[in-house]
C-alpha cells in the first residue's frame, strides 16, 4: 500500500506510520546519528524521514527511472544507494557527493 510502518519487536504493535510515503518502497535502511529512515523507491527516488518524529525531510533524486534496490547508512550518516543503473551513489547531508560506476 506504499506505507512505511515501524513495528514493536516485543508485541508486534504498530508504533508509527510514516506520513506522505506516496512511493512504492523496494528497499529500506535506518541509521545515522538521529536514526533517520531511508526508503528506496521503484522510481529511483529515495525518501528520508526523521527518526525522531517521523516527519518527511527530503526526497533524493539520484537514480531516475531505476529502482533503488539497496541502501546502507554509515555510522556518520553517509548514505549509500545502489540501483539497477549499475551505480552506487554516496550522499551526505542530503547532497549527492560521489558516484561509483560499474557495480
Amino acid at each position: 500500500d506504499g506505507t512505511i510502518r515501524a513495528w514493536s519487536g516485543i508485541d508486534g504493535a504498530c508504533l508509527r506510520t510514516l506520513p506522505n510515503a506516496g512511493m512504492s518502497p523496494v528497499s529500506l535502511a535506518v541509521g545515522g546519528p538521529n536514526g533517520a529512515v531511508y526508503a528506496g523507491a521503484a522510481s529511483g527516488a529515495i525518501g528520508v524521514w526523521s527518526g525522531t518524529d517521523g516527519s518527511r525531510l527530503v526526497d533524493l533524486e539520484g537514480h531516475p527511472g531505476h529502482p533503488v534496490y539497496a541502501l546502507a547508512v554509515a555510522v556518520d550518516g553517509t548514505l549509500y544507494s545502489g540501483s539497477s543503473d549499475s551505480t552506487i551513489r554516496l550522499w551526505s547531508n542530503g547532497l549527492h557527493v560521489r558516484t561509483l560506476f560499474g557495480h
